[in-house]
């Protein structure tokens, strides 16, 4: 049976446990059973994060050099830019639209949350320009810290730098590439191993997600929960598999087929990071993605590229805004884009990242940030999706930019 079948039967028979967890609650099966799931899921996304950091490094480092060396690494950085633009734009032009069509918020009774929002402590809040000089100082440091500390932006930057310089050092440096690239190697071997416990770890983290997350809050915001998961579906499902087809020339049902157990495991660890091995592995293996096009997109892709994040960070602002009762003009919604897709590039970069990059799309045109809390009973069960489609972006992308540069290479 392939990993792909046995993590589609895991994830199906994690939601089955954790129905069933559900119809004994408190009692001391449930508690041994959260427990147990605890401690499977604590296992298999410790050995993610554990690879990670030094999988990132690697990847980007090798897949820097091979670029460079080979003359495409100006044109694979403009075409990743490029899509990574497009996509987060029609992420965000997505969630207005829908947010607008199904006037999300109004007519609901904000007097439900005025205790949820005065009881909040609001985290500190950064204007543009704070913002951006903290991004800046949380992404230009000392490498060893960032390595320390699983700053995955700064560390981004590191190996971009490394990559350049040994390509500048030509033969100088010949064996600390030949290094990079088995290091590489070993850290996809070791990625292997884990990828064996996959299906045990996702059935442990779905079943802990159904079991434990209060369903119940969904009657309450359940019409931005539909609006906001419907179109970040349709975002997935639609715009992202045509422009796969237009721009990638790869059939929509040969990309999920192959993409399976990267997005499975995106869905039960609402983290792109984490899910990065399993990405890489997949667009390499399944999607016949370079591996130094995959070693350079995808990492990049995972801190560019959320179009998931933009698109609900645009709807909820407009959401809170009717549910306050006010009217955002044209060039006000303009600015909640331009926060949003700014927000999500930086989010990696900063402390609380969810909660102060919503605060400060919130800001942006003068929205109560203590209004956050309105969206935090749902924010974990919307993360699954989002995650998903953030995960699913970084791939295409990687199949897209890797196609233009095999055309480009023919032309020359």
């Amino acid at each position: 049976m392939s990993l792909n079948t046995q993590i589609l039967i895991a994830a199906i028979l994690g939601l089955i446990a954790g129905y069933v967890l559900t119809l004994f609650p408190g009692s001391q099966f449930f508690h041994a059973g959260i427990y147990g799931l605890s401690i499977i899921s604590s296992i298999f996304i410790g050995l993610l994060k554990m690879l990670l950091i030094p999988l990132i490094f690697s990847s980007i480092v090798v897949g820097v050099s091979n670029l460079q060396a080979g003359g495409q690494l100006g044109r694979v950085w403009k075409i990743t830019v490029a899509c990574c633009v497009t996509t987060t734009t029609l992420a965000l032009i997505l969630g207005i639209g829908s947010a607008h069509l199904f006037d999300v918020g109004k007519g609901v009774d904000i007097a439900m949350f005025q205790q949820a929002m005065s009881e909040h402590q609001t985290p500190d809040t950064l204007t543009p320009t704070s913002f951006l000089t903290n991004f800046i100082q949380n992404t230009l440091i000392n490498p060893f810290k960032a390595f320390a500390e699983g700053n995955v932006l700064a560390v981004v930057v590191f190996a971009l730098f490394i990559g350049v310089a040994l390509v500048h050092g030509g033969d100088r440096f010949r064996t600390v590439r030949n290094l990079s690239a088995q290091f590489f190697d070993i850290m996809m071997l070791m990625i292997g191993w884990v990828m064996k416990l996959a299906p045990l770890g996702i059935f442990a983290l779905l079943a802990k997600l159904l079991a434990t997350e209060d369903i119940s809050v969904l009657s309450r915001l359940a019409e931005f929960a539909v609006v906001v998961t419907g179109t970040t579906i349709f975002h997935g499902a639609v715009v992202l598999p045509l422009l796969l087809w237009i721009f990638g020339k790869m059939d929509p049902l040969t990309f999920f087929k192959g993409t399976r157990a990267a997005l499975i495991t995106a869905f039960a660890t609402s983290s792109s990071s984490a899910t990065m091995p399993l990405s890489l592995k997949c667009a390499q293996e399944n999607l016949g993605v370079r591996p130094q096009t995959a070693g350079f997109v995808i990492p990049l892709g995972t801190q560019l590229n959320m179009d998931g994040t933009a698109l609900y960070e645009a709807a909820a602002a407009l959401f809170i805004a009717n549910l306050m009762g006010l009217d955002l003009s044209l060039g006000q919604q303009v600015i909640v884009c331009l926060t949003a897709m700014i927000a999500s590039l930086g989010a990696p970069g900063i402390p609380s990242a969810g909660m102060v990059t919503m605060i400060m799309v919130l800001q942006s045109v003068g929205l109560p940030a203590e209004a956050i809390a309105i969206l935090l009973p749902i924010d974990r069960l919307l993360d699954t999706v989002r995650t998903v489609v953030n995960v699913q972006g970084d791939m295409m992308i990687s199949v897209v930019v890797d196609r233009h540069t095999r055309e480009m290479e023919q032309q020359t």
